[in-house]
């Protein structure tokens, strides 16, 4: 069985190698290219994976243009700047593809040397709280390693297309009665900075998109 493996990525052309270099066999790299400009999107393609050019700037909107894009029925989502190892995937999609779990989230184990500023993972845990409360799953991560089948996850019918997305996947699953789990993956050095947890803004900024997400669906409840 083949599983597509969502990228989204915005200037990662020096984790690129890595993570494309240690996709497992079996699970095909999507790399969705959300204005890069350091030849990411050339980099991906030289090393064999699909090129999607998302032109819409946003998390969410690569995260979905890859999704549309998939033509495998259970499909991967990890970040492109090498803080997940490519080689855990099978953690998240194996409960999938064996039909126990309709989501699985990767839990984040810090690694040594790898960087979690306090304020991200203040925020983290923030939400991990509200998603236990939402969903009566005990997760502990808004893992951004997942996995999930293809049509379903479209049918969810997903709007954001910021920040908040990995959020709204997990609530609107939730609502829909999925069965979600997590499992343990390595949180790595990453390559470069951070457009999120790196600084105190790109932080406030995701947290304000995940706000937005969980009053929508409150209103929605």
């Amino acid at each position: 069985m083949k599983i597509d493996v969502v990228l989204p990525c915005l200037n990662e052309a020096a984790a690129l190698s890595w993570v494309l270099g240690r996709m497992p066999d079996g699970f095909h790299p999507i790399v969705v290219d959300n204005g890069s400009t350091d030849g990411s999107a050339r980099i991906a393609a030289e090393l064999g994976a699909t090129v999607v050019t998302e032109p819409r700037r946003g998390f969410g909107a690569a995260c979905h243009a890859g999704l549309e894009a998939a033509a495998s029925d259970v499909v991967c989502f990890m970040d492109a700047d090498a803080s997940l190892d490519p080689a855990q995937l099978p953690r998240v999609a194996d409960p999938v593809t064996a039909g126990e779990r309709d989501l699985m989230l990767g839990r984040r184990v810090l690694a040594s040397g790898a960087s979690w500023p306090l304020h991200a993972r203040l925020g983290n845990a923030v939400l991990a709280g509200v998603l236990r409360r939402r969903t009566g799953v005990p997760l502990r991560d808004l893992g951004p390693m997942r996995a999930a089948r293809r049509v379903p996850l479209l049918d969810l019918g997903l709007i954001d297309r910021r920040f908040g997305y990995p959020l709204e996947m997990v609530l609107r699953a939730g609502a829909a009665g999925w069965r979600i789990g997590e499992t343990g993956v390595d949180y790595l050095p990453r390559r470069g900075r951070s457009k999120v947890t790196g600084t105190v803004r790109g932080t406030l900024r995701a947290v304000g998109d995940m706000r937005r997400v969980m009053t929508r669906q409150g209103r929605a409840a």
